[in-house]
């Protein structure tokens, strides 16, 4: 799959073990990794409008896989904030995290519709 969302590629495939190529991350590694740069989004953006320091914001997504149906489950946001203590701050950033519009979709799921598109025939 090599969607061109605004002109870039994103290459997502399987690991050798699971009969893929390994040329880029899975499906499931492309969720986490969208909730974790949104994360750091929202958290960068934050740390600017206080003006503290965002240098060394780093931000890790784990998760559990959970089975029927086969799924993602307790995603675990960790955000490292080197620099900031203040209780206030650190509440700040979560505040602003828990703004993160993927974690948000997560949270309250989107209808989605499955549909099936093949070729139309070609009129001689």
């Amino acid at each position: 799959m090599k969607p061109k969302p605004r002109g870039h590629k994103i290459y997502s495939d399987q690991p050798t073990a699971n009969h893929g190529f390994d040329e880029g991350m899975t499906p499931p590694e492309l969720q986490l990794a969208s909730v974790g740069t949104c994360a750091g989004y929202y958290a960068a953006e934050y740390l600017n409008r206080m003006h503290l320091p965002a240098s060394g914001l780093r931000i890790r997504v784990t998760s559990e896989k959970a089975t029927n149906p086969a799924r993602l489950a307790k995603f675990v946001v960790v955000v490292e904030t080197p620099g900031v203590n203040d209780p206030e701050h650190v509440e700040g950033v979560k505040r602003a995290v828990g703004k993160c519009l993927v974690k948000n979709t997560l949270a309250m799921p989107p209808e989605i519709a499955i549909e099936v598109a093949w070729p139309l025939p070609v009129k001689a």
